[in-house]
């Protein structure tokens, strides 16, 4: 895929899924800006992805927040003179039964994932028309459809629901302005998150037990996110718009056992 001089921001770039797609971007030849919590994390990705630092940048900060939002769309007409791709890929997750929920982590859910998801599109949709059009991919998830029991997760579930819900209401708005809407559905996908609830030790077990649970027979990489994430982003994909594509291993086609 060629993404020559294309700007892209990504939320929750410095782990993972997100910094997976910012490699890819870069390979592809766009420009890069990412945003993510902790400046350390951020710095060490953007030296390992680009140590020229003249195609990607990033900017630290809690994407639930609108300025932060604000000068993260700033950050990219600044240093690259526009935005042209935006990627909302910032999440939390932490399995945890419905009555031990507390209201700053259901906030805190809220905020990184449906706030950020809202507030970064709201910073970016003004640039992008400048731009005469581009394209917005979510990163929404199989838990936002289908429950699972070995993974209690209300709070997370209802705020990927709001960004499901948020794909297709923005894609019937924003069709005018040639800016395409869409969104990505993983089911378990091995990234540093589960790092943050697991000990390092039981992380690759836990990943490995849920093997089955996909009809494909096993967990996901974030290339195979990331590559979902490329195509709805380019102009292969510029017929696409409102949609959620389950990239799940099968889960969703039903249940094979």
């Amino acid at each position: 895929m060629n993404f020559k001089n294309k700007i892209v921001i990504i939320t929750g770039g410095g782990t993972g899924i997100g910094k997976a797609a910012a490699s890819a971007f870069l390979d592809a030849g766009a420009n890069v800006v990412l945003n993510g919590r902790r400046e350390q994390v951020l710095s060490d990705t953007a030296r390992q992805l680009d140590p020229s630092r003249k195609k990607l940048a990033y900017l630290a900060g809690d994407i639930g927040k609108r300025d932060t939002c604000l000068n993260l769309a700033a950050a990219a007409v600044k240093q690259f003179g526009g935005i042209d791709i935006l990627v909302n890929n910032a999440g939390i997750f932490k399995p945890t039964p419905f009555l031990d929920h507390t209201e700053a982590d259901f906030d805190a859910y809220l905020g990184t994932i449906l706030k950020g998801t809202f507030f970064a599109t709201q910073a970016a949709v003004p640039e992008i028309k400048k731009r005469g059009g581009g394209a917005i991919v979510n990163t929404g998830s199989m838990w936002a459809m289908q429950a699972i029991g070995a993974t209690p997760s209300s709070a997370y579930s209802a705020a990927k629901a709001g960004v499901h819900a948020l794909t297709h209401n923005l894609a019937i708005e924003l069709a005018k302005d040639k800016i395409r809407v869409n969104t990505v559905a993983p089911a378990v996908v091995a990234t540093p998150v589960y790092e943050t609830f697991l000990p390092p030790d039981k992380v690759e077990p836990a990943l490995a037990s849920f093997n089955a649970f996909h009809p494909l027979g096993r967990h996901g990489q974030p290339k195979d996110i990331v590559s979902a994430i490329l195509f709805l982003a380019g102009e292969d994909a510029s017929w696409i718009t409102g949609t959620v594509l389950p990239v799940d291993g099968g889960v969703m086609a039903g249940h094979h056992a």
